[in-house]
């Protein structure tokens, strides 16, 4: 950068209108985990509108994820190289244009691949809004700055499925996306008012050839993941997935290390703070969204709920995830190191697993569940207060855009993956519940399936029901003992690797 372009940029940030930037960015970074965790509560109605089986309206879902994960690191080495609020106002364009074309269309291939580019929208505005927010704050004021997108994630994350449920209710799954469009389109006027901020690279041609290859890489990986229930983890179209996507991710990595100007600088994960955040991700993937996933039905069956009844069961989860970030944005102003708030959310969660997995079955009170929820709900908007701001806070400032969507690559990767894994597990247990009791192959697939899709109406007699019934007590400890492990070796990495850190000096 030119010495005008760095003393203009310093005088933006001198007279940010915080409350601008952090509004127009939250509401815009809002939209994104609400599309994750509130479209799958829309796939039966569109099934059923658009007279589309499930496996295939399935990727109504699955083409948001894969875009978003698979672009967010393009989006941010762009948002380096050109500008962040560029990114952002293009970013939120396409959202917007894919969101009113997806509420006019009765085609479900078309409504796919408009998921798609409203998920490369999502990866655009995650990430440059993230290096937005760091441009624009400094010291104490950007811990709380990301304190309050941290909320704003648990907020759309927490509230997505009530939000959809209601809305589509209301006026059908087309009012939820007109109703997202909306937002939409005010954080997209607002956009136009943010700080310019000019790109900061050193004018080295893009590194297409690496965009390509780990975009490919994750998109077949991804695919692999959602086939392998499906198709079966050994068979040949599962296998020759996974194999094309360690090659493409293996190419990846030795074009990085060739290229002058490569599109994610490996020296990153030299870091220790940034390593660290990105091995958090998988905790909070897991011990987090898989509940989101798990529990609704987990409390249908086993409880018997209403979706009423769920809804409110379900805040137990939700309300601290939204309200956590705030406590841990205040320890960090207060003095408290990024690794002990980090340490302190994943032994919540840890400590909410090991509840649920000793407490928590079909027979016992509801009460242990709800305790677990919130534990384990606690720690996880402790870790949304903080992770955000830990994986930029100790990188240069012309890296931001790269370590940002490097960072929401893996966490939405992450998540994508747990929510695929945890709706495969909750299938292949109530089927092999079911044909263990000697129920038909056949039968026991189909409510496997229905079960996976999240839907309770199984229409089975008592003893059937009772196996189902047991069949997610299991599920659920298998989950709680798998995130309660993960969990206690994510403490040691965070208390070893970040023990020379920055942030501890």
């Amino acid at each position: 950068m030119t010495r005008t372009e760095v003393e203009h940029q310093s005088s933006a940030v001198a007279n940010r209108p915080t409350w601008l930037v952090l509004s127009v960015v939250g509401l815009a970074v809002l939209i994104v985990p609400l599309g994750v965790s509130g479209t799958p509560v829309l796939l039966p109605a569109i099934s059923a509108d658009l007279g589309a089986r499930l496996e295939s309206v399935q990727w109504v879902v699955n083409a948001y994820n894969v875009a978003a994960a698979s672009l967010m690191l393009t989006a941010g080495v762009l948002a380096d190289r050109i500008g962040p609020r560029k990114i952002f106002v293009g970013g939120t364009s396409l959202y917007f244009v894919s969101l009113v074309a997806a509420t006019l269309t009765s085609n479900v291939l078309v409504l796919d691949v408009l998921r798609a580019l409203a998920g490369a929208g999502a990866g655009a505005i995650v990430t440059s809004g993230t290096a937005i927010v760091a441009r624009n704050f400094e010291g104490q004021a950007r811990a709380s700055a990301f304190a309050t997108i941290g909320m704003v994630i648990g907020l759309g994350l927490a509230l997505g499925p009530s939000i959809s449920g209601l809305v589509s209710e209301v006026a059908g799954w087309r009012g939820v996306f007109a109703v997202q469009a909306v937002l939409v389109g005010v954080a997209l006027v607002g956009a136009r008012l943010l700080p310019s901020f000019a790109g900061q690279s050193d004018g080295g041609r893009f590194d297409i050839p690496g965009a390509v290859l780990f975009s490919g890489g994750l998109v077949v990986f991804t695919v692999a993941i959602i086939r392998g229930p499906i198709a079966g983890w050994g068979s040949l179209q599962v296998v020759a997935l996974f194999v094309v996507a360690v090659v493409l991710f293996g190419a990846f990595i030795v074009a990085e290390l060739r290229t002058a100007n490569p599109l994610f600088d490996l020296r990153l994960f030299a870091n220790r703070q940034f390593l660290t955040v990105n091995i958090v991700n998988l905790e909070f993937a897991l011990g987090f969204i898989g509940l989101l996933l798990a529990l609704p039905a987990y409390l249908a069956v086993t409880r018997g709920l209403s979706s009423g009844m769920i809804g409110v069961t379900m805040l137990g989860l939700t309300v601290p995830a939204f309200v956590m970030p705030n406590v841990a944005g205040v320890l960090v102003r207060r003095g408290a190191t990024t690794r002990l708030v980090l340490t302190l959310g994943l032994v919540l969660m840890s400590v909410g697993a090991a509840i649920s997995l000793f407490t928590v079955s079909a027979d016992a009170s509801i009460v242990w569940l709800v305790a677990s929820m919130i534990v384990t709900g606690s720690g996880v908007g402790v870790l949304m207060g903080v992770m955000d701001g830990a994986a930029v806070a100790t990188v240069e400032q012309s890296s931001l855009g790269m370590a940002a969507g490097m960072f929401n690559t893996v966490r939405l990767a992450a998540e994508s993956i747990a929510s695929v894994v945890v709706v495969a597990a909750v299938a292949s247990l109530s089927r092999s519940y079911l044909t263990d009791s000697g129920v038909a192959a056949a039968a026991a697939q189909r409510v496997g399936d229905r079960i996976a899709s999240g839907n309770t109406d199984l229409g089975l007699n008592p003893p059937a029901a009772s196996i189902i019934a047991s069949s997610h007590d299991h599920a659920l400890h298998g989950l709680a003992a798998l995130s309660g492990l993960l969990g206690i070796v994510t403490i040691g990495v965070v208390l070893t690797v970040m023990r020379k850190s920055s942030d501890e000096h």
